[in-house]
């Protein structure tokens, strides 16, 4: 413990950002060892995957609370893969919309199989008692930091990326 009394251990930004690390590490290297996908990239797919619409790189950023190089990069490596395809905006040529091709939706299709084993393989290491938990208290942090107006615009209350 610190003099001030101050201990990082129980400090709720410290735990809850190791805690997501821990967490996103173990599927990162699961989709990097499978598809070669860095988490930028993996974010990005799932963004776009998950959207019922194109969206732009700025959405994209926000949804996933990327930093819109990281976003750029991104989406430079998935149209690589042709994954991802550009349309310019009519009214606004410094607006492309983004969305998935169907190789880039097939992708989508295979990681989010492989994302639903991974959220059964911490559900039971877990158990579905502490999952809920977990759950209520990460959704109670996202209310209250919405209501203050600190919280990342996420579209989805149990949205966010890994």
């Amino acid at each position: 413990m610190e003099a001030n009394g101050f201990e990082l251990e129980n400090f709720l930004p410290y735990r809850l950002n190791r805690a997501a690390e821990f967490v996103a590490l173990r599927f990162a290297a699961q989709y990097k060892a499978r598809y070669q996908l860095t988490r930028p990239e993996w974010r990005t797919l799932a963004a776009l995957g998950s959207s019922e619409r194109p969206m732009t790189a700025t959405e994209i950023g926000a949804h996933s609370t990327m930093h819109k190089t990281k976003v750029s990069r991104a989406v430079f490596g998935l149209e690589q893969r042709r994954w991802l395809k550009r349309e310019e905006d009519g009214r606004d040529r410094r607006f492309e919309h983004l969305a998935l091709t169907p190789a880039g939706e097939q992708a989508y299709r295979e990681l989010t199989a492989l994302a639903s084993a991974y959220q059964n393989e911490l559900l039971s290491m877990l158990g579905v008692e502490n999952m809920q938990a977990l759950s209520a208290g990460l959704l109670a942090v996202e209310r209250a930091m919405r209501k203050r107006g600190t919280a990342s615009p996420l579209p989805n209350p149990q949205g966010g990326g890994t």
